[in-house]
């Protein structure tokens, strides 16, 4: 009879092994089911959108009729239009004011309410709730406030005999208004974070500057301000993007009026996408803004990071 030769049989280690990858290869698909959904939202909101918006840029399309193609055509124009170069205009007053004032005004209250006072608890959340509120109901309410026959900003300043404002209503206050209710909401935010910062400011070293002799403005100066850089730079970068993109507010309040005198950028681009129905040059507007925001974030995370390593040489 002949010889068979005996079965094969894989050591229990390579079989429990085998076992667990199989195991491993189910969980995975389980969890990439779960997660499938969501990532095609996600490419199906953001990164579609911003491959078709591109292609829309040199194209000229008006949602309606087909687009036709015409290379930089649209990144010309913008260079030629007056109105564009007032919405940057605009845009860039808007965030030069905003900015530094929204800063300044938070460091300032988060200053004093760091400090142990009866219902600073209550002054805080006062403080922090108009951030909390929509930019279209910031709108709204400051427009009723606002108006310049039957708001009430008006009553007060002919009550104490002053003359009325045009406020929004004037080309030349108009702006300026905007960044003030603003700042309204918008230093809620600094306030929170500096007062969050300040918590991490080291009080040996206070302690020790206080003995050495200095006052409240050097221990401000020389050791306060130092720790909070980082938050500083922060707050620079997230206001500025923030300002940038307004669009809200002068939706609601004065449509880019009067005169175009708060026709910012983003207003501007849907002005001309959904008003004038030229949506290949408002995506070419939109392009450059966002090259702009991109240029910005860049150039300031590089710059903390210099003041990171800096710092750390010494």
């Amino acid at each position: 009879m002949p010889h068979l030769p005996a079965s094969f049989t894989l050591p229990d280690h390579e079989i429990q092994l085998r076992a667990r990858r199989r195991a491993r290869r189910r969980e995975s698909a389980t969890a990439y089911g779960f997660v499938l959904p969501a990532v095609l939202v996600i490419l199906g909101l953001s990164a579609v959108p911003v491959v078709w918006s591109l292609l829309l840029s040199f194209q000229v399309d008006d949602l309606v009729t087909p687009s036709r193609w015409v290379g930089l055509d649209n990144y010309r124009a913008l260079t030629l239009d007056p109105h564009f170069g007032q919405a940057v205009r605009n845009t860039l007053l808007y965030t030069v004011a905003y900015v530094p004032l929204s800063m300044l005004l938070g460091l300032a209250l988060a200053l004093a309410l760091n400090r142990r006072i009866r219902l600073v608890g209550l002054y805080r959340t006062l403080i922090f709730v108009p951030f909390v509120i929509s930019e279209t109901a910031q709108g709204v309410l400051f427009s009723f406030i606002l108006d310049p026959e039957f708001g009430a900003a008006n009553s007060v300043l002919h009550a104490m005999g002053l003359p009325s404002q045009g406020f929004l209503t004037d080309p030349s206050q108009a702006l300026p208004v905007l960044v003030g209710v603003s700042l309204w909401s918008g230093t809620g935010f600094c306030v929170v974070i500096y007062l969050a910062a300040l918590q991490d400011v080291p009080h040996p070293l206070v302690e020790a500057a206080r003995l050495d002799g200095a006052g409240r403005w050097q221990v401000l100066r020389h050791v306060v301000l130092p720790t909070l850089r980082p938050v500083s730079v922060f707050l620079v970068m997230w206001q500025t993007l923030s300002a940038l993109q307004v669009f809200d507010l002068v939706y609601v309040t004065t449509k880019g009026g009067p005169l175009g005198s708060t026709t910012v950028i983003v207003y501007f681009i849907w002005e001309q996408a959904f008003k004038n129905f030229t949506a290949g040059y408002g995506a070419a507007a939109a392009y450059v803004l966002a090259l702009a925001l991109l240029v910005i974030s860049g150039g300031m995370r590089l710059a903390r990071r210099r003041g990171a390593a800096e710092g750390t040489a010494r």
